[in-house]
């Protein structure tokens, strides 16, 4: 996709931010405030999250700072890619501690858009003074009557890797990723690397379903020990943290042999998966994948990805490395 807004964009002071970012709950007052801002000119960049807030979210806003002049951070903790024997209630949140994370980015926020549900249509669970029931988490299917049922599919890149395990999962993300783009109608939108296999799903969409939309991905951001950062950390046990360590400390094995020019993909998997077994951890999936097809390879002769997902404890994370040779 061939898009510059750099032309565009005014000087960003580099002092703190003292602003607190608009707050909008409602999808046509976004929709509303995104067209006033580009009847002006202006560029958007969207950061979408489930909220819980990290460095690695914060460096998404960076990054979109250099692509547009405003920037909407999206806080929704989507029911859609959960499937029921996954407990959406349990997800971390801290809504306020995300925005006081959010002021503190030196390059500022303009509208975190946080709704309570985007799958509602005003046809159930309504109270008498007209405001949503929360009845813990949200549902996003009816059973019956007017409720969601129309779903976005990637269907080959869905199918592999997260998909095997989570079947539900990219679809629910393909589709609020669509919904997001309709309402908030950006111009650029920034993806973690760490979800690899998302971040290709959505630059797949956009390419198929003809959005106006630049997607792009940003490197993987990991703590100063080198576990990717994830909302999810916050569950690991401090034995499980230090286990899980064995991820990253596998990948970045597993690339120096291949650079080395060990390019069986099956040898560098049973490294991986020896090594993070011996750790105490469970694998979900190891595999060497073409970084756009996502197709897993026998033998590195272009740029793959080694993605990895492990459980440690109760915890599901996800890494994944990339490797140029």
């Amino acid at each position: 996709m061939e898009k510059t807004h750099n032309s565009q964009i005014p000087t960003k002071s580099s002092h703190k931010n003292e602003k607190e970012p608009e707050i909008i709950t409602d999808k046509n007052q976004m929709r509303k405030w995104s067209r006033a801002m580009r009847s002006q000119g202006k560029t958007i960049g969207l950061v979408p999250t489930m909220g819980y807030l990290h460095e690695g979210h914060i460096s998404l806003i960076k990054e979109a700072h250099k692509h547009t002049n405003l920037i909407v951070v999206s806080i929704y903790v989507n029911p859609g890619q959960f499937s029921p024997t996954e407990d959406l209630s349990t997800y971390p949140s801290d809504f306020d501690g995300d925005i006081q994370k959010l002021m503190a980015v030196p390059v500022g926020v303009d509208v975190v858009f946080h709704p309570y549900n985007l799958y509602d249509y005003g046809n159930s669970g309504v109270g008498g003074d007209g405001e949503v029931e929360k009845k813990g988490a949200v549902s996003c299917v009816e059973e019956r009557g007017l409720g969601h049922e129309t779903w976005v599919r990637v269907e080959w890149l869905e199918k592999g890797m997260c998909g095997k395990s989570r079947p539900v999962f990219f679809r629910g993300v393909a589709t609020v990723v669509t919904k997001l783009f309709n309402i908030v109608e950006p111009d650029v939108a920034l993806f973690g690397k760490k979800d690899y296999q998302q971040w290709r799903i959505i630059q797949r969409m956009v390419r198929d379903l003809d959005f106006s939309v630049e997607v792009i991905g940003s490197d993987i951001v990991r703590e100063n020990d080198g576990l990717a950062m994830s909302s999810r950390n916050v569950h690991l046990s401090t034995e499980e943290r230090k286990k899980a360590l064995s991820i990253n400390r596998s990948l970045s094995r597993a690339k120096f042999a291949a650079e080395k020019g060990q390019v069986n993909s099956g040898e560098l998997r049973n490294m991986i998966i020896q090594e993070i077994n011996e750790a105490g951890g469970r694998i979900d999936y190891a595999e060497i994948v073409d970084q756009e097809t996502l197709e897993a390879v026998e033998e590195i002769k272009s740029p793959v990805v080694f993605c990895i997902a492990a459980w440690f404890g109760k915890v599901r994370l996800i890494d994944n490395m990339e490797i140029n040779i």
